[in-house]
């Protein structure tokens, strides 16, 4: 198929729109492209978006990628001339991310992953759009022996009838029709392979630790380690994750690329930095692991720095404090700290 005349901008999909990542690539996106913003709100959040719902450039549809969506028939679309111009590109983060809602949202998670990708592929092939799928490091399983960074070209070891397997297993299957469309239908697909992810608009009381953390330190409230001393990760600004995940759409990539920071930071550090950021008196304790929150294996970023020129940039202290400063104006609080 011949690819289609652009107007003036191209039009670009976005599934999970609403959600965490979605809605900060939505903001970088809109800048340059006409945006389509696709979400349910299983998982994502409207407040994410409604700054954008003005923007001429911009388009929310709420709707649940597991259902037929005919973007050519949409009112709300008629301006993007989608039936002249197709859509170019499409950012496909649909699928529940809750830890505090997991249990519950398994049928969604697995669904997201097998019937919403066929969805989303399928309208990838019908416009010849470039499809960039959001995979996770869940692929590879669990951390490795002296915790040793993974690389794209490690297979994983996960258990496909496991309690996460719908997420799990799920992102892996994902990742299989995404290069079985690419194989038989010439389609330029891309996976991100994403890591632990922080920043702005993380939900509050959701279980997730950076926010879990700020949102106790400003009510001077314990923070919770699910783990030990020694429980470390990888944690990757989210402007930072963007950058990979746009320069991995424009990319001549074929193959899985990790994106994530490849530097390890000790959770009980990173606790006393939030600490110190929100003049706290809380104090750090430890609980046994939970399901959704565990050590993961650390990333191996090369070939994304040599394929992408992409590397983080945030520091941590930098990004901890703008997430700060936004879940304390998020609360409601005065006197939000401005990093220097």
């Amino acid at each position: 198929m011949p690819k289609r005349a652009i107007f003036d901008k191209k039009n670009v999909l976005v599934t999970g729109g609403a959600g965490f990542l979605g809605s900060h690539l939505c903001d970088r996106l809109v800048a340059n492209n006409k945006v389509i913003c696709v979400d349910n709100f299983l998982s994502g959040d409207e407040r994410n978006i409604d700054h954008l719902l003005a923007n001429p450039n911009f388009v929310f549809v709420k709707a649940d990628v597991c259902e037929p969506l005919a973007l050519e028939d949409l009112p709300e679309l008629q301006k993007f001339k989608i039936q002249f111009q197709g859509v170019q590109e499409i950012y496909n983060a649909a699928c529940p991310t809750s830890p505090a809602r997991f249990a519950e949202q398994r049928v969604a998670i697995a669904a997201a992953n097998s019937v919403g990708m066929k969805n989303m592929l399928e309208i990838a092939r019908a416009h010849q759009a470039t499809f960039v799928q959001f995979s996770s490091s869940v692929v590879y399983g669990p951390r490795r022996e002296n915790n040793q960074p993974v690389s794209e070209d490690d297979w994983g070891v996960v258990n496909p009838v496991s309690e996460r397997a719908c997420y799990d297993e799920g992102k892996r299957f994902a990742e299989s029709l995404s290069v079985t469309y690419r194989d038989i239908y010439g389609l330029d697909v891309k996976i991100a392979r994403l890591f632990r992810a922080y920043g702005p608009r993380m939900k509050l009381d959701d279980k997730q630790m950076i926010p879990d953390f700020i949102n106790n330190a400003l009510e001077n409230k314990d923070l919770i380690i699910y783990g030990d001393q020694d429980f470390s990760t990888g944690l990757c600004y989210v402007a930072d994750v963007v950058d990979g995940l746009i320069a991995l759409a424009q990319s001549e990539a074929r193959e899985p690329l990790n994106i994530g920071s490849d530097q390890e930071e000790n959770l009980t550090a990173v606790a006393e930095k939030i600490i110190a950021l929100t003049d706290s008196s809380s104090k750090i304790k430890y609980e046994p692991p939970v399901l959704f929150m565990t050590p993961l294996a650390m990333p191996d970023i090369r070939k994304a720095k040599a394929e992408l020129h992409w590397v983080p940039v945030t520091t941590l202290k930098g990004g901890l404090q703008k997430t700060v400063d936004d879940l304390r104006a998020s609360k409601g609080l005065l006197g939000v700290k401005h990093a220097v």
